[in-house]
């Protein structure tokens, strides 16, 4: 027994119906020549990040290829785990998907459950508990690519608790309500994110206002806020521009806060950005570490600034810091010269042209660098500060909930893996599967055990 529930290995409560295999390791089946453009995606270990899919890396086999492949096929309720590679990555295939088929990758494995015994929802938390991670991270080879020993046999005889369905079913409610909380707030942020730019593209970038005005057409805007802007265009040597704008560079408005902090004064519990905490084309940072056996110098941030990966840059890592903290000096620390100028900052150091000017004027080989010299030389339309200050204001709305996304995900994230192995032990018991509104929305209770 394991707290108050019975143990059972994976294989005790896997059945291979109606598909014609029960767990099935990808092994060589899919060479790398086969892959194509388009047609039916392939589910890889960086398609898969703290349970959920994405999609952005994904590569393709044709149809043909696919059905050559059909035994491993994903479909909903499959449990999916990453053996090789991104170990410990595990996924629940969702009932509502993008594509009506899936390939497994070779790096992947699946479980499929009898649902009479064991819920796939209730076996990929525990697969993403600790005891699972353990038990997982404690049968790799470290020779090589990491990789789990004998996947299908580890698999196999993983023995777990193994509750009644209807605990399985309340514990798996509690869990997925928290972390569906967390997948919200992250879709939310991305939307506040491609509307922020989505203005900042059509005022600075197309100039819309101006267009509009000089064509005679509504802008759409608030009268003192349409008054901001001019009804023509002036030649520049970056092409025509607003009248009234200046031609002028990236420093010009921003700067680099060189706070360079030595790691003996550096309290432990500070937290840390590096490069592996920062997503991809995305502002909202929502992971970090804490400063504890830093050995190195850092760069101090504050929140609100914006920090730009200067390492690879083509990676595009940009974002705007959600606490106070230090990071990495692969890392530069951007802030607004004044704060009305944040917005128009922000709006160029995170865009895509911006991005490969950076990687343009990169110097090494193997570890291109940028450097904050390179970037301050960007050259930019400046507007009048009314208008940047205009933007500003509408940005910051945006920006600022962006940051108490990722805090109250935060707090919903460490609810959940409180949480979790009490639940699974059975040291928690749950009343029944409901989660009170109010734990959702800040209160953070479950009913009582």
């Amino acid at each position: 027994m394991a707290g108050k529930w019975p143990v059972r290995t994976i294989a005790e409560c896997a059945s291979a119906e109606p598909y014609s295999t029960q767990i099935g390791p990808f092994g060589k089946a899919l060479m790398a020549e086969e892959y194509a453009e388009s047609g039916v995606p392939v589910l890889r270990g960086v398609n898969v990040n703290r349970g959920r899919f994405h999609d952005d890396d994904f590569v393709f086999v044709d149809e043909t290829t696919a059905d050559r492949l059909r035994k491993f096929e994903s479909f909903p309720g499959d449990v999916l785990l990453v053996h090789k590679g991104t170990l410990g990555e595990i996924g629940l295939m969702p009932r509502r998907r993008r594509y009506p088929r899936y390939i497994m990758g070779n790096s992947m494995m699946r479980v499929r459950c009898d649902q009479q015994k064991l819920l796939p929802e209730y076996l990929y938390y525990w697969l993403s508990s600790r005891a699972g991670q353990h038990y997982l991270f404690s049968r790799v080879s470290q020779v090589g690519v990491p990789q789990i020993q004998t996947p299908l046999k580890t698999l196999r005889e993983a023995a777990l608790p193994v509750p009644p369905l209807p605990e399985q079913r309340a514990i798996a409610h509690v869990l997925g309500t928290l972390d569906d909380k967390i997948e919200l707030n992250r879709r939310m942020n991305e939307t506040l994110e491609a509307m922020a730019w989505a203005l900042f593209k059509s005022w600075f970038v197309d100039f819309d206002p101006v267009r509009a005005k000089a064509e005679g057409r509504d802008l759409g805007l608030p009268k003192p806020l349409a008054d901001l802007f001019p009804a023509r265009f002036v030649d520049s040597e970056l092409g025509e521009i607003p009248e009234g704008w200046e031609v002028g560079v990236l420093g010009d408005v921003a700067e680099h806060p060189r706070r360079g902090v030595r790691p003996d004064v550096i309290a432990p519990g500070t937290p840390y950005i590096a490069l592996e905490h920062m997503p991809k084309r995305c502002i909202a940072l929502s992971e970090w570490g804490i400063a504890n056996g830093l050995e190195s110098s850092k760069f101090e941030f504050r929140k609100g600034e914006i920090l730009f990966g200067k390492l690879r840059s083509y990676f595009h890592k940009v974002g705007v810091a959600p606490v106070n903290g230090v990071c990495s000096t692969d890392i530069v620390v951007v802030a607004p010269r004044t704060p009305h100028w944040f917005g128009f900052v922000l709006g160029h150091v995170s865009s895509d042209e911006f991005v490969e000017y950076t990687n343009a004027g990169s110097t090494g080989t193997k570890m291109p660098r940028t450097s904050w010299g390179e970037m301050s030389r960007y050259a930019v339309a400046v507007p009048p500060r009314a208008v940047a200050q205009a933007f500003t204001e509408r940005l910051r709305p945006h920006a600022e909930r962006i940051i108490a996304a990722i805090h109250e995900s935060r707090t919903l994230a460490v609810l959940r893996d409180t949480l979790l192995p009490q639940l699974i032990s059975g040291e928690l018991r749950l009343k029944d599967a409901a989660v009170s509104r109010q734990s959702i929305a800040g209160e953070h209770t479950i009913a009582e055990p």
